[in-house]
């Protein structure tokens, strides 16, 4: 990891959405301070659709996959922050020095409807974490 920098590590279920988003939001508007990673306690796959809404906002999520919390538990990280509620009851113990922190999000990927309505709801929670990235952690931490 790079010293110069904060770590993060975001982690969800199934590291699929909401912790590929904010991976992604993380490293790409505020990569000068911070790197971000993320992982799931289950993980799957990066949903299509996560991918497609960041894409919408010119950051692209080719690179990301799913991964493990397991790959991270001999890191060390600045922040460890759960997404879900079930990622904050099963997440590991990391190393001390760090900073927990958990902002449930609703899961994109649950929601109903067709194509447009599904990409919508993928907005909403892709928002709703850019914007809680910013005021609730980026700010305290400065």
């Amino acid at each position: 990891m790079d010293s110069e920098r904060k770590t993060i590590l975001f982690v969800c279920t199934h590291n699929a959405a909401r912790s590929q988003m904010a991976e992604a939001i993380v490293n790409h508007l505020y990569r000068d301070r911070y790197q971000a990673y993320s992982a799931g306690t289950e993980p799957t796959e990066v949903h299509p659709f996560a991918r497609r809404v960041m894409a919408e906002l010119g950051m692209d999520m080719g690179r990301q996959r799913s991964k493990s919390i397991e790959e991270f538990s001999s890191r060390d990280f600045d922040w460890v922050v759960t997404l879900c509620n079930h990622a904050r009851e099963t997440c590991p113990v990391f190393p001390a020095g760090y900073k927990r922190v958990h902002m449930g999000f609703e899961d994109p990927a649950a929601a109903e409807g067709d194509e447009e309505e599904m990409l919508e709801s993928f907005r909403t929670v892709r928002d709703e974490i850019r914007d809680w990235i910013d005021g609730a952690i980026l700010r305290t931490d400065e």
